[in-house]
């Protein structure tokens, strides 16, 4: 599974509206609005790179009210729930 996290910026007067457009996104698994210099930040979870490719450049990019977007790919997960359940493998022995 591929998670990339995306920081999208938004004409101010649409975040709502644009927010929920993204959600719809087939791919797109959670959506924030924030504060900060970006407006949103964008979950998306599919299982290949031209997946991500197609959602961000042919899909939530072309929102309208969408100004920008950046994109980061994630490596590895360090939640807390992946941590309990890693260390929790040798307990009991």
């Amino acid at each position: 599974m591929i998670t990339a996290i995306v920081f999208v910026q938004v004409k101010s007067d649409q975040i709502p509206e644009v927010a929920e457009q993204i959600a719809a996104v087939d791919g797109v698994s959670e959506v924030y609005s924030v504060t900060g210099q970006i407006d949103l930040i964008v979950i998306v979870r599919v299982r290949s790179f031209d997946a991500v490719a197609d959602i961000i450049s042919d899909r939530i990019s072309k929102v309208p009210g969408v100004i920008d977007t950046t994109t980061h790919l994630a490596f590895r997960a360090y939640s807390q729930h992946d941590l309990d359940a890693t260390f929790s493998l040798g307990a009991g022995d």
